[in-house]
């Protein structure tokens, strides 16, 4: 297929996310980009693909996941497992289970496509593309357009030097194709030396990369940084990696939240416990600053009800995200959508806006990707919609009997 064939793709309904869905809408597409979106072909069109009573969307973005754990086939421990315990069986389970990192990886990404997924931001661990070049080779070759953040683990101020040589190590990989694109990941604030924190900071800011933080995931990360008291204390300390001292007492996610902004974009990896104050804070920095919720993590914990729809009522920026096998049963970023829509309290198209656009912006691809526009690039997908009486159209898209049968990457199928 020549590289500036002209086609057009046709449904019952196009959902361009940027605008309200289009009835007997047609996307047409040149090359990688889009050209038109309307009810007819846009131009000299040599092939024309309808899918019927179906509806085309953007590329589903998976804001947040490991891909490292994509070899699991059920979570780790518990529903309902406290945070401690269940780091400790993710580090039982990578010193005496993991696999090969680089067969997990291409799995989930072949699961994740599988899925509709066109785009996401990948949490990349210790040997990311150099102990293990097969994780890099699959992102490079995937039909996905990735951004990988680099974790950077280390609270004792002597690892500080060392994790931030890990951070340009990384920096100094480059990209053999644009199916990928670097960012730095500090882990969450009971693993991150204060220091390394503002460094890795300012390193996103001088290269202009996004940041990405696991925050206020727990009620007992709040306790620790309070007091320096509780589970994950005593967690650190069989690891041998608490420093009496580092975290200052009386200190809040509130603290994390201005250090992060710091950078070009930053994204708040699930946010469960944030105080008013705090998701005010996220608010007045909308434009740059992004929540990746992620709805069957948050379930699987246990966790309080999640502050959604005040967030929403309050303008922050809301992306929604996978997390991993180690805490979820797939990657399929559909179902969380639908997990969030089946709670009655957030109108589908917002819901659909979280998936896609929401996702884009949030890992600073919003004016390529994310909704169906003129000059983006064509990363779609379609879903036969059920035969039934007509609903309101977003209601009916996400509807459990809807179902992915095509995805387009760049304006080629990634089947």
């Amino acid at each position: 297929m020549a590289a500036t064939m002209r086609r057009a793709f046709r449904a019952r309904y196009v959902f361009p996310v940027a605008g309200p869905p289009i009835e007997g809408g047609v996307l047409t597409v040149e090359g990688q980009r889009i050209v038109a979106v309307g009810t007819t072909a846009d131009g000299d069109v040599q092939d024309v693909t309808d899918f019927g009573n179906a509806a085309i969307i953007p590329g589903i973005v998976n804001a947040h996941t490991h891909l490292e754990f994509s070899d699991l086939t059920a979570p780790l421990s518990q529903p309902g497992v406290p945070l401690a315990d269940w780091i400790r069986a993710v580090i039982a389970w990578r010193r005496e289970c993991r696999g090969d990192v680089g067969s997990a990886v291409h799995r989930g990404v072949r699961e994740s496509q599988m899925h509709g997924t066109t785009a996401l931001g990948e949490i990349a661990t210790a040997g990311w593309g150099t102990d293990d070049p097969g994780v890099k080779a699959t992102l490079e070759s995937a039909a996905l357009g990735t951004v990988v953040f680099r974790e950077l683990i280390g609270l004792r101020a002597a690892s500080v030097p060392g994790r931030l040589t890990d951070a340009q190590a990384f920096l100094n990989i480059k990209p053999k194709y644009d199916r990928w694109r670097h960012g730095l990941s500090p882990h969450a604030p009971y693993t991150v030396h204060p220091e390394l924190l503002r460094q890795c900071v300012e390193l996103a800011a001088t290269n202009r990369l996004p940041v990405a933080m696991h925050l206020a995931e727990t009620r007992e990360e709040l306790e620790l940084l309070a007091g320096g008291t509780g589970p994950l204390r005593r967690l650190l300390e069989e690891l041998g990696q608490w420093e009496e001292g580092v975290l200052a007492r009386g200190s809040r996610p509130l603290d994390y939240l201005r250090e992060i902004v710091k950078a070009p974009r930053a994204l708040v990896i699930h946010g469960n416990y944030l105080a008013d104050d705090e998701v005010e804070f996220l608010a007045e920095h909308a434009a740059t600053m992004s929540i990746v919720y992620c709805p069957r993590t948050h379930a699987y914990f246990g966790h309080d009800e999640y502050p959604l729809a005040k967030m929403l009522r309050r303008g922050v920026h809301v992306a929604l995200g996978t997390d991993s096998r180690a805490s979820n049963p797939d990657l399929n970023l559909w179902e969380e959508m639908r997990f969030v829509a089946e709670r009655g309290t957030i109108a589908p198209a917002v819901v659909l806006e979280m998936g896609t656009l929401a996702g884009a912006r949030a890992l600073a691809r919003g004016g390529e990707i994310g909704s169906l526009e003129r000059g983006k690039f064509a990363d779609f997908c379609a879903f036969a919609l059920p035969v039934d009486k007509a609903r309101e159209p977003h209601e009916w898209l996400l509807d459990r009997a809807a179902k992915l049968v095509a995805a387009y990457w760049r304006g080629e199928s990634n089947a």
